[in-house]
């Protein structure tokens, strides 16, 4: 198994990362959400430029608000700074979107955007689309110092569909998957991920990732789950659930995604967010405050032992966690990334380090 952490893109921040290469973790994966964040970019060219040896790359780029040639160009700048250790995570926005009240982008259209970005990264040069006019487009200067695509940067996807997953097996050198994964739902998405492949006459990789993104933290003897040091150091990712369930919710009624332990808590939630003081066609403002960055406090409250459980957190003593890691990787899993709240990110990642990267 591979372990890599997750870091909220604040510019200022750029530091831990550094911290984060000493404690032995192999990667870092930054988020791309634009209205709550610094920029991802910004953050892993300070990184590059200052570590020497673990990989760095979007966890999670948002396809649709940058046209593919700019991700290309972007993740390519980063990877002439840390060559051969970049990689590009991608999916279609269902945080960055949504924080600005909007759809992520259409499968087809993400389909569209892997051909093109790949065929870039590779430096082939490829027919794009733009306001209806379709030219060949190519990076004219690849060898003269502003960008590397020598040593292609590998695409990792991020799916949950039938058409985005076999979307990753024709474009994707890895796909990126939900905390919650059970062992056949794991089964049936790499299948569907092969079966892309093989409609496009692609042997997958060996070196083909799995990812899970998620969040944990090393129990001390007798600490509850729930402890107040446990919701302060994981509660903000635990809670994203809760607002990614509210969106499905609210644009079609959609609740086939909450888990069958957390329908109480997801009926107390909700009536948390229709008390909110802000219109409807707003409120998505004030859900996302915070998002996988820090934990309100009025929100403690939703961070149950249950939600924690349903939503596949590695909480436990370091016996249990290691348990719980040997399990997802006899599921097929190949990486684990871990996002702790911002402001305590530096200890549950030490922590993490020293009870479970080393004794794995």
């Amino acid at each position: 198994m591979l372990f890599g952490a997750m870091v909220t893109p604040r510019v200022s921040d750029w530091m831990l990362i550094k911290d984060i290469e000493d404690m032995g973790f192999g990667s870092v994966w930054m988020p791309d959400s634009h209205m709550i964040y610094s920029d991802t970019y910004a953050v892993l060219a300070l990184a590059a430029a200052n570590t020497s040896k673990i990989k760095l790359g979007t966890g999670i780029a948002v396809a649709p608000t940058r046209i593919a040639p700019v991700t290309a160009h972007s993740i390519a700048t980063i990877n002439q700074l840390a060559p051969g250790r970049t990689f590009l995570g991608i999916g279609t926005g269902h945080t960055g979107m949504r924080v600005m009240g909007m759809d992520p982008i259409k499968v087809g259209e993400f389909r569209e955007y892997l051909r093109v970005t790949r065929a870039l990264l590779h430096g082939e040069e490829i027919d794009y689309t733009l306001n209806g006019k379709t030219r060949g487009i190519k990076f004219l200067h690849p060898d003269d110092g502003f960008i590397n695509v020598e040593s292609p940067v590998p695409i990792y996807v991020a799916a949950d569909g039938p058409l985005a997953l076999q979307a990753a097996g024709i474009y994707g050198d890895g796909w990126i998957c939900s905390h919650n994964q059970s062992k056949a739902l794991l089964k049936n998405s790499l299948e569907t991920i092969k079966l892309g492949a093989k409609k496009a006459q692609r042997v997958l990789p060996e070196t083909f990732n799995t990812t899970v993104l998620t969040y944990a933290c090393v129990l001390k003897p007798g600490e509850s789950i729930t402890s107040e040091r446990v919701i302060d150091e994981i509660g903000s990712m635990a809670i994203a659930s809760l607002h990614y369930w509210w969106e499905l919710y609210k644009n079609d009624g959609d609740t086939s995604t909450i888990a069958r332990s957390c329908h109480a808590i997801w009926e107390e939630y909700l009536e948390f967010t229709e008390q909110m003081e802000i219109p409807l066609e707003k409120r998505y403002q004030k859900v996302h405050l915070g998002h996988c960055a820090y934990i309100l406090p009025e929100e403690r409250r939703f961070v149950t032992e249950n939600l924690i459980r349903s939503t596949g957190g590695l909480v436990g003593t370091p016996e249990e966690i290691i348990g719980m890691i040997r399990d997802r990787e006899a599921m097929g899993l190949t990486e684990i990334a871990l996002l702790p709240s911002m402001e305590f990110a530096r200890k549950n990642l030490s922590d993490f380090s020293t009870h479970v990267i080393e004794r794995y």
